[in-house]
């Protein structure tokens, strides 16, 4: 699998026939080998245009025009152009009116990209988000989401009725008056982290130094895990969320958390606290493997999303300070930027009707979340970035039964970022150009390697 830093055909060149991988001038990366299919180098020619013209983004006009959708996927997944829009693609695909089809290495899926199809997705009972389900769609030749007999806890894979109980459990656990509770401690973290930054003198990396550390060091407090254990959780988080991790490092990542995990819940039963954690465990309703599974699930879910998130939101008020100490660019940054775009698979449990088209039991969807968020029947000149919209509706934190259970932890951590950070360094700046900044195209989320910023 490639690492996804390979770039995808632009739209309309017309080198590679996504089915085939014959023509030339696309690499085997995001863009081209999740739609192959068979091995390039066959000689066989793509069956919409004859000779691979369907490349990502022309390709899913082609073949809607040509009544082909199913017998010539287009490319997926696709690279962002950089900040901070989704592929260009993927309006291709919405302004079709249909789901689109495309090819995983798990075999064909439907893209999803329209607002409304979103949201019927993935409130349909007969769509399921289990993995164990056969025709269940990875994004990766190995790995994909891990299932709830994998992970005993990783409520995330489970469907209703058995979903149902994990999220009665934790739901009083983030409520907005538990959530505004823990405002002091957030803070306190937020301020002493732009200590570490303004000691850099003038200089620092605002993902390593604040955008990660933030996140990580919140979520580790409401479930009591040892701040000295943030750097050992990251690394296995960030195994967990990269394209390119072998089977063999998912399953190390996984069964290592797993085993820490056990090990402090062992701990806490015997000498509880105020946490998360100490609390689950006393309340008994869930096993120990599974409240392990459910720990490791926060911890993952807890940081890397609102990392990116931060990241992001600091660029774009760097490059419209005019937004700067307005809380209402918190929702609008969550549906401009979708950094989670690819987390929410689903496979049909039985025939569906989306967008006009008919759905087979046992054929994967993927909603794209971002291409739903840039969806102009949704929002009003989606394409820009405008705090003074009603951005509630959009699906950044998914939709349904599945909807992030942390999202107003989220959007006090952004907010409390934002505001502390521009407050106590007013003259912050980029210290490169931000068309410059590394943006990740090697996971699941969207965000940045680096943020180079400087001061006086």
């Amino acid at each position: 699998m490639s690492t996804g830093t390979d770039e995808t055909t632009p739209a309309g060149t017309g080198t590679s026939c996504p089915v085939t991988g014959t023509g030339t001038g696309t690499d085997a990366g995001t863009g081209t080998e999740a739609g192959t299919g068979t091995e390039a180098g066959t000689g066989t020619a793509c069956p919409v245009t004859g000779a691979g013209s369907a490349a990502a983004g022309a390709g899913g006009a082609a073949a809607e025009a040509h009544g082909a959708a199913a017998c010539c996927p287009v490319a997926f997944p696709l690279r962002r152009p950089g900040r901070p829009f989704p592929p260009p693609e993927y309006a291709d695909y919405r302004d079709g009116g249909e789901p689109v089809r495309s090819e995983l290495p798990s075999g064909p899926v439907w893209l999803i990209t329209r607002h409304a199809d979103v949201r019927a997705v993935l409130t349909d009972p007969r769509i399921s988000a289990d993995p164990s389900r056969p025709g269940f769609p990875k994004a990766a030749r190995t790995g994909g989401a891990p299932s709830a007999d994998e992970v005993p806890g990783w409520f995330v894979s489970m469907d209703p009725p058995e979903h149902d109980r994990f999220r009665r459990t934790l739901i009083p656990e983030f409520t907005v008056r538990k959530v505004r509770a823990l405002r002091p401690e957030i803070q306190q973290i937020v301020d002493e982290r732009i200590d570490a930054v303004l000691a850099k003198d003038g200089a620092a990396d605002l993902i390593e130094d604040f955008a990660l550390p933030v996140p990580s060091l919140v979520i580790a407090g409401m479930l009591g895990v040892p701040k000295a254990d943030r750097d050992f959780f990251e690394a296995k988080t960030r195994v967990l969320v990269t394209l390119s991790s072998t089977d063999d490092e998912r399953d190390a990542a996984t069964a290592a958390l797993l085993r820490y995990l056990g090990r402090l819940i062992r701990i806490k039963e015997r000498r509880p606290g105020t946490d998360l954690i100490s609390r689950l465990a006393a309340a008994g309703t869930l096993s120990r493997q599974e409240l392990s599974g459910v720990a490791m699930l926060l911890l993952i879910a807890g940081h890397e999303t609102t990392a990116n998130n931060i990241g992001l939101g600091v660029v774009q008020l760097l490059t419209n300070p005019q937004w700067i100490g307005d809380d209402r660019i918190v929702e609008e940054l969550l549906r401009y930027y979708s950094v989670a775009d690819l987390v929410a698979f689903r496979v049909a449990l039985e025939d569906v009707e989306i967008g006009g088209r008919t759905i087979r039991a046992g054929e994967g969807l993927v909603p794209l979340l971002a291409a739903a968020n840039h969806d102009g029947d949704a929002f009003d000149g989606a394409g820009a970035f405008d705090p003074d919209r009603s951005a509630r509706s959009h699906v950044a934190f998914g939709y349904g039964v599945h909807q992030c259970l942390g999202q107003n932890l989220v959007r006090l951590e952004m907010e409390i970022a934002y505001r502390t950070l521009f407050e106590r360094i007013p003259n912050l700046r980029l210290a490169v150009p931000a068309e410059d900044l590394p943006v990740k195209y090697d996971g699941v989320l969207f965000g940045l390697h680096e943020l180079p910023v400087t001061w006086t």
